[in-house]
């Protein structure tokens, strides 16, 4: 379900961004307030969400599984943002553009066999039966003690 957050938020975040932004005149960076009133409309404020929904569901999804399995949902949101823009905004899509996409979805595909995660060998201060204290023993901020204590 988070990888499915990841693939979806994104493309409809960036959708809905294109969306407002075309509804606006051309904004410079010399004029930073007109960018700010443009937080502000609700295709654009939708699109923040929804960016800030990918961003919640990207480090989620981080937090269980390697960026090289969690990286290829996000670029399967390539995928989306085409079909998107040709049939919600009325983009005109390239060739070109529909055969890098296929190209997409298979890389995705390859990726998706893979493994989540990683195995990483076992700590080698756990086999030898060690363990690392780092609790603060003196809250002042003053001296930190670090102890290796035996299991």
């Amino acid at each position: 379900m988070i990888l499915g957050l990841v693939a979806l938020c994104a493309p409809l975040g960036d959708t809905c961004l294109s969306r407002g932004m075309t509804t606006l005149p051309a904004i410079s960076l010399a004029h930073p307030l007109t960018l700010i009133a443009a937080v502000f409309t609700p295709w654009i404020a939708l699109g923040i969400a929804l960016l800030i929904g990918f961003f919640a569901s990207y480090l989620t999804a981080l937090s269980w599984a390697d960026l090289t399995f969690v990286l290829p949902a996000t670029a399967f949101g390539n995928v989306i943002v085409a079909l998107f823009a040709r049939f919600w905004l009325h983009e005109a899509i390239s060739l070109e553009r529909w055969a890098g996409i296929a190209l997409i979805t298979l890389g995705v595909g390859f990726v998706a066999q893979g493994p989540s995660l990683t195995e990483r060998p076992a700590d080698p201060l756990l086999e030898a039966g060690l363990a690392i204290d780092t609790s603060l023993h003196n809250i002042s901020g003053i001296e930190v003690e670090q102890e290796v204590e035996p299991r």
